[in-house]
C-alpha cells in the first residue's frame, strides 16, 4: 500500500476550478516532485493535504487513513508535516526552541507539572532538548542553538524550518520551494540534506520546486500541474523530456 493516495481531488474558488481531478500515489520513502508554472495549483494542493482548505471532491489517504475533514493539527499528528515557500519561523525564539515547538506533538507534561516545576517537567524538557539537538546537528545548526531564529542567514532559516517539521515525527514531509532564494552552493547543500533526511529518517518527501537542477538531481518521480490539472506524471527523466512539459512549463 502506498503511503499517500490521492484520488480525484478538486477545489474551486469563486467559480474558478483551482485544482481539478488531481491524483497522486507516493510510495514509502519515495522522493517525489510536484512542479508547474506559477498559479498551477501546487501550493493549493499542499493546503488541501494539510487541511488548510477542504476539498469539494476527492479522497486523501495517508497510510490508509482518511485525512478529509480533519483539522490541520490532527493531520500533523497523523503524520503530515510541511514547510512554506515564505519561511514561517518563530523569529523571536531561539533556534533550539523553534525545534522544541515541533516536539510538543509527542512530548507532553501536565500543566501543573510545568507551573510547579515538578520532576516530570524537567524530565520531558531534558528529553526534548536532547532530541532537538540531534535534529540541529543533522542540519549543522547546533552551534547556533541560542541564536534568535531571525538572526540566522536565509539558507539556515530554511534548514531550521525543515528541522522543526521533522521534530513532529512525520510520515510524509511536504517541502514548498525549499531552494527558493538560495545561491547555487546552498542549493547543492540542500540537495544533499534532503537525500540524507530521506535515507536516514526513512522519510517520504513530496516537494514543490522551480529549480530544475534540484528536481532532476533528487526526485524519482514527478507530477506536472498546469491550470490545476495534471499535464504529465512519471519518472523524472521521462517527464522532463516530454514535449508537452517543455512547451507548457519550461517555455521552450
Amino acid at each position: 500500500m502506498a503511503l499517500l493516495e490521492v484520488e480525484s481531488l478538486g477545489i474551486s474558488f469563486g467559480g474558478l476550478r483551482a485544482v481539478d481531478n488531481f491524483n497522486i500515489k507516493i510510495e514509502k520513502e519515495q522522493l517525489y516532485g510536484l512542479i508547474g508554472p506559477n498559479g498551477a495549483g501546487k501550493t493549493t494542493i499542499f493546503n488541501l493535504l494539510t487541511g488548510v482548505y477542504k476539498p469539494d471532491k476527492g479522497t486523501i489517504l495517508l497510510d490508509g487513513e482518511n485525512m478529509i475533514g480533519k483539522k490541520t493539527i490532527d493531520i500533523n499528528k497523523s503524520g503530515i508535516a510541511r514547510t512554506f515557500q515564505n519561511i514561517r519561523l518563530f523569529k523571536d525564539m531561539s533556534v533550539l526552541d523553534n525545534v522544541k515547538v515541533g516536539l510538543h506533538n509527542h512530548h507532553r507534561y501536565h500543566t501543573i507539572s510545568g507551573i510547579l516545576r515538578l520532576p516530570s517537567y524537567f524530565r520531558v524538557e531534558k528529553e526534548m532538548t536532547e532530541r532537538a539537538m540531534e535534529l540541529l546537528k543533522v542540519f549543522g545548526l547546533e552551534k547556533e542553538k541560542e541564536y534568535l531564529a531571525a538572526n540566522l542567514p536565509y539558507g539556515k532559516q530554511r534548514k531550521l524550518e525543515i528541522a522543526r517539521a521533522l521534530a513532529t515525527d512525520p510520515k510524509l514531509l511536504l517541502l514548498d520551494e525549499p531552494a527558493a532564494g538560495m545561491n547555487p552552493n546552498e542549493t547543492s547543500e540542500l540537495m544533499d540534506t534532503i537525500c540524507f533526511v530521506r535515507d536516514n529518517f526513512h522519510m517520504t518527501i513530496l516537494l514543490i520546486e522551480h529549480d530544475m537542477k534540484l528536481v532532476a538531481g533528487i526526485c524519482e518521480r514527478l507530477t506536472v500541474l498546469n491550470f490545476g490539472q495534471i499535464l504529465a506524471e512519471g519518472e523524472t527523466s521521462a517527464v522532463l523530456s516530454d514535449p508537452q512539459v517543455i512547451k507548457a512549463y519550461l517555455g521552450e
